[in-house]
C-alpha cells in the first residue's frame, strides 16, 4: 500500500524492543535530529485526496462534502477504529456508502459513490490513523537504545493527549521552513518516508514522546544536568532546520522556573544566533525537542514558542523529561 509523504503543521514492520528506565542514565547523546512520528490511536481521518485515482474520484469526495482532517466515525453504520475497517466496509457495500464524519467537534453524514478499481472500491482519499508529524530527538541512550523527543505531549485537535495504542518512528528530513513572525508561529516542513521505520514509540506523555530506536544516533555522550545546576545566561540548542544537517545555535536562558512550573515551561529562552534568526525567525514548530546544552551538560529541551515573539520560547528541564520516561 502506498504511503504519503507528509508535510507538517507525519506499519507493517515490527522489531524486538526492551523497554527500560532512563531515570538512572546520567550520560546521554544530545541529538537534535528531526524525526518522523506516527502515533496510532483509535481514530481514522482524511489525510489528503488521492490524485492518482483521477479527477472524477477526487471530485466525488469533495462534492460529497469530505474535507482533509475529517475524522471518519462510521461507514454504513459500522464503527471505524482503524484504516482497515474502512476497506472492509467498502468491500461489503453495494453502491453508494454513508459516512459519519466529525469536524470541529460536530458530526455530519456524507454520501459518496466509491470508485471501483482492480484493488477494490476506493473513497478517493488517503487515510491516516492517529496523528503524524515531525519533531526533534532530544536525547538518545546508546546503552539501551531508548530516546526522547518533543519535550511535550502530542495532542488531538481538541487539545487532549493522544491515547497512543502503537507508534512508529521514521527517518525524516527538513524540506522547507516557514519563518515565524509576530502573531504567527513558523514551521519546519518535514518529509517522512514510510519505508524507513527505524524505531518503536511506546509512550506519549505531557513531558514528551518516548521509544526505542533500532538504528542509533552517533555523537558524544554528555552529562545530564541536575535542575539546580541550570542558570540564566548563554546556552546552545541543537536542531535540524535544513535537510539532515544538525547544527548548534546560540540562545540565552532568560529565566529558570521551579520544577513544578507548567508543563514544558521550566526555562525561558531567547534565540541570539544570527543564522537561526535569519533562517527561521527564531523557534518554530518542528523544533520541539531540540536539546538545550549549557556548560557542556544536557539541561533541557525546547518545547514552545511565544506567539507574539518567535525569538523567545520555553523549555523543559531534562530531569523532568527523564522522570516521565521512567
Amino acid at each position: 500500500m502506498k504511503r504519503l509523504i507528509h508535510y507538517i503543521i507525519a506499519t507493517a514492520l515490527s522489531f524486538a524492543f526492551t523497554v527500560v528506565s532512563a531515570s538512572a542514565a546520567q550520560m546521554l547523546i544530545p541529538v537534535g535530529q528531526v524525526v518522523g512520528l506516527e502515533l496510532a490511536d483509535n481514530t481514522v481521518s482524511v489525510a489528503s485526496f488521492d490524485e492518482e485515482l483521477g479527477q472524477a474520484a477526487k471530485q466525488a469526495g469533495q462534492k460529497a462534502g469530505l474535507q482533509v482532517g475529517d475524522r471518519i466515525l462510521s461507514v454504513n453504520g459500522q464503527t471505524i477504529q482503524k484504516a482497515e475497517d474502512v476497506r472492509f466496509a467498502l468491500d461489503r457495500a453495494d453502491g453508494p456508502v454513508e459516512l459519519t464524519v466529525q469536524r470541529n467537534k460536530k458530526s455530519d453524514t456524507v454520501r459518496i459513490e466509491p470508485t471501483i478499481t482492480a484493488d477494490g472500491p476506493k473513497l478517493g482519499v488517503y487515510l491516516k490513523q492517529g496523528v503524524t508529524g515531525v519533531g526533534t530527538v532530544t536525547w538518545y541512550d546508546p546503552e539501551t537504545g531508548m530516546f526522547g523527543t518533543l519535550g511535550h505531549g502530542v495532542n488531538t485537535p481538541e487539545g487532549e493527549l493522544v491515547h497512543m495504542v502503537s507508534g512508529q518512528a521514521y527517518r525524516a528530513r527538513v524540506v522547507g521552513v516557514i519563518p515565524g513572525r509576530c502573531g504567527k508561529p513558523g514551521q519546519l516542513q518535514g518529509a517522512v518516508s514510510g519505508a524507513d521505520v527505524v524505531g518503536k514509540l511506546w509512550e506519549n506523555t505531557v513531558q514528551g514522546v518516548f521509544g526505542t530506536f533500532r538504528e542509533g544516533f552517533s555523537g558524544q555522550v554528555m552529562t545530564v544536568a541536575e535542575n539546580h545546576e541550570i542558570r540564566t545566561g548563554p546556552a546552545i540548542i541543537r536542531s535540524t532546520v535544513d535537510g539532515n544537517s544538525v547544527r548548534d545555535y546560540s540562545v540565552e536562558i532568560l529565566k529558570v522556573y521551579p520544577k513544578s512550573s507548567g508543563e514544558g515551561r521550566n526555562l525561558m529562552l531567547k534565540v541570539t544566533d544570527p543564522v537561526l534568526l535569519e533562517t527561521t525567525g527564531g523557534i518554530v514548530q518542528g523544533m520541539s525537542g531540540s536539546p538545550i546544552i549549557q556548560d557542556g551538560k544536557l539541561v533541557g529541551a525546547v518545547t514552545h514558542v511565544l506567539v507574539n515573539d518567535p525569538t523567545r520560547g520555553y523549555g523543559i528541564f531534562i530531569e523532568n523529561m527523564l522522570d516521565a520516561a521512567s
